[in-house]
């Protein structure tokens, strides 16, 4: 019977999320006739305010937008294939992509993280994690390139993930699904006790940002959501919300809904760096892929680790504590002070927040509830710090604007509400389009928040934009929080599911972000640094071109005595030292994509000619007034031709 009730109450929420919607449709009207428009408005050649990086969720990719006027600049592809640039394509980027399972082009992004110095953002990298085949990466914001990806074993939907310490000491991940560790076959009947969790902190190295699997600690076998560092007072803490403490492996819908409170695990990292430093890691076998690009040889390589130091929290009864809390928490988020740590219960009426200080006082004086797996629970009533009464339905996540307030997502009643930090009563509340999930407040995730802004990212958008078929891109909904009443500004439409963000003042990164690469510091080993180094070579039936690109030619552009099973390397060079002159490459019937060679870099695609004749190959980026003249030819020959290679630029 329980079930049932249960499945009634999810079925009534779903049905309030239409009511909801054709509620806030006829609501939106007014949120938008006031002058709106002039505070999004940066006028041509003007800068925005903000970088804005969000999430591609199932596009696999990181987008960068201005803030506020909503404008995309970039789609920087992380863990997919990108048709456009050539990443995961070309020879030089197809390494990034490797995993313990093989090649894997695809993933399902989810969380930016920028990397932050004493609690603030510092503008040096970016980390978001890949949910599917667990990774984490690093994108460098220099050239707002990925720069890292490592991939994190004894793992599986690796979603609370991939939030930094306050000094970018760890990027911590943790695993939705428990699954067994090691990977063993055994029925899953036999989950409870069979199946566990881990949390992942990967140590980042402070001058280069490289990344190190630093050690994990093995966790019951719950659904670990999110997470988020504690900061301040807290620093030296982690938190993650679990669900499905009832370890159901089937029908979690109904399954995993069974506990009146599940739990938020206080991680105390602190004391795991003292018993890795004592020697009390144990060495499990674990292969993961750990790949590097490099911005010398423009290469990336893929290296393959064979083991991972873990801790057992159920041995160390001070490593983790569980703090109970209504009901299948989903958010967890800690304000600037590090003092609140709200848990965001989806099927809770009310919003419960906890206290640090009131944490450390119950750890002292032992003030448990029982135990799970040799956690200790402390007691519900003894780290609470308050309540949100009855705020709206589906609470998902919180941010704070630095000036005492906090704003909550409702998923199932689609706005934002705004409420005091202290008094926990509820200030404002506002309408999204609809469906909201994550929320983002610039410096958000940091000790200095800047609230100026608040973005929205929904799920549905229905009514909002041209129709375009049955299925409509996601959305981000900005909002300027600046004064007491929040007030929608702009809606604008996103690459793949906008699943969260991060966004800081573009003054901390604008002026340091790479123009070119210098072609004096190329040491690709197939560059050619000038017209006068290119050339083709065969070893069997291997052949590699070393090519030149400049406005607008190719040196080579007529290459004869390729023959029919052959393997073509094109390693094209570009010249231009020129910011922003790009030159793009492609070749009839190669099995693969153009390549988007940016100036000084040296890139590589493979053409394997299947049939005899004369193929031409182009120019793909409009680069100057002679841009459809940047063109070749190769001529093909028969297998068991004796033609020799040749290769030549107006005949000489």
């Amino acid at each position: 019977m329980k079930k049932y009730i249960t499945l009634s109450l999810v079925s009534c929420l779903v049905g309030l999320t239409f009511i909801s919607c054709n509620k806030s449709k006829q609501n939106n009207k007014g949120a938008l006739s006031s002058n709106a428009a002039e505070k999004v408005y940066v006028a041509p050649g003007e800068y925005d305010e903000y970088y804005g990086f969000f999430s591609g969720g199932f596009s696999g990719q990181l987008s960068v937008y201005g803030l506020p006027s909503g404008r995309l600049f970039k789609v920087i592809p992380v863990f997919s294939q990108d048709p456009e640039k050539g990443y995961g394509y070309s020879e030089e980027t197809k390494p990034m992509l490797m995993t313990s399972h093989g090649f894997i082009p695809w993933d399902d992004s989810h969380h930016p993280d920028i990397s932050q110095t004493n609690g603030e953002l510092d503008g040096r990298w970016i980390f978001i994690n890949g949910n599917n085949t667990p990774r984490i990466a690093r994108i460098d914001l220099e050239d707002f390139s990925t720069a890292e990806i490592i991939e994190i074993p004894n793992s599986a939907g690796n979603h609370s993930s991939s939030f930094v310490t306050e000094n970018t000491e760890y990027v911590v991940a943790g695993t939705r699904f428990s699954v067994p560790i090691p990977q063993r076959d055994i029925p899953i009947k036999e989950y409870k006790g069979n199946f566990k969790g881990s949390l992942s902190f990967i140590k980042v190295d402070q001058q280069s940002g490289e990344m190190d699997l630093a050690f994990q600690i093995q966790m019951p076998g719950f659904n670990y959501d999110l997470s988020h560092p504690g900061r301040g007072k807290s620093h030296g803490w982690f938190f993650f919300t679990t669900y499905n403490t009832e370890e159901a492996h089937s029908l979690l819908e109904v399954n995993a809904s069974q506990n009146d409170k599940d739990f938020i695990a206080a991680v105390n990292w602190k004391k795991a760096e003292e018993y890795i430093k004592a020697g009390k890691g144990k060495k499990m076998p674990a292969k993961y892929a750990h790949n590097k690009f490099d911005n010398a040889t423009h290469m990336a390589t893929h290296t393959m680790k064979e083991e991972v130091l873990i801790l057992d929290a159920s041995e160390f009864p001070d490593l983790v504590y569980l703090l109970p809390t209504p009901k299948s928490p989903h958010g967890c988020d800690v304000d600037p002070s590090g003092e609140y740590i709200i848990g965001n219960g989806k099927l809770s009426a009310n919003l419960t927040v906890h206290s640090f200080t009131k944490m450390l006082d119950a750890i002292e004086k032992k003030k448990f509830d029982g135990e799970a797996y040799g956690l200790p629970i402390l007691k519900f009533e003894d780290v609470l710090a308050g309540v949100v009464e009855q705020p709206g339905l589906g609470p998902l996540h919180t941010e704070f604007d630095g000036k005492g307030n906090a704003y909550t997502t409702f998923f199932i009643s689609s706005e934002v509400v705004k409420w005091k930090l202290g008094t926990w009563e509820i200030i404002d509340r506002k309408p999204t389009f609809y469906s909201v999930g994550h929320l983002m407040i610039p410096g958000g995730n940091s000790r200095k928040p800047d609230g100026k802004y608040l973005v929205a990212m929904n799920k549905i958008t229905k009514d909002r934009y041209l129709p375009v078929g049955p299925d409509l891109n996601h959305s981000a909904q900005l909002y300027d929080i600046s004064g007491d009443k929040m007030e929608l500004l702009l809606d604008f439409p996103t690459i793949g599911e906008p699943h969260y963000a991060a966004a800081i003042k573009a003054d901390k990164i604008k002026d340091k972000a790479r123009q070119i690469y210098k072609l004096d510091e190329n040491k690709h080993p197939y560059a050619a640094k000038s017209p006068a180094e290119t050339k083709v070579t065969r070893n069997g039936k291997e052949v590699h071109i070393y090519m030149t690109m400049i406005r607008s030619h190719f040196t080579p552009d007529n290459i004869e005595g390729i023959k029919v099973g052959d393997k073509v390397y094109f390693h094209v060079t570009n010249l231009e030292q020129d910011f922003d002159v790009p030159h793009g490459i492609s070749m009839l019937g190669a099995n693969t994509a153009e390549l988007l060679v940016t100036p000084g870099k040296t890139e590589t695609f493979v053409w394997e000619p299947k049939q005899v004749g004369v193929w031409p190959f182009y120019c793909t980026d409009f680069c100057s007034a002679l841009h459809q003249e940047m063109q070749g030819y190769v001529r093909v020959s028969p297998a068991d031709s004796t033609l020799p290679l040749s290769w030549s630029l107006d005949d000489e």
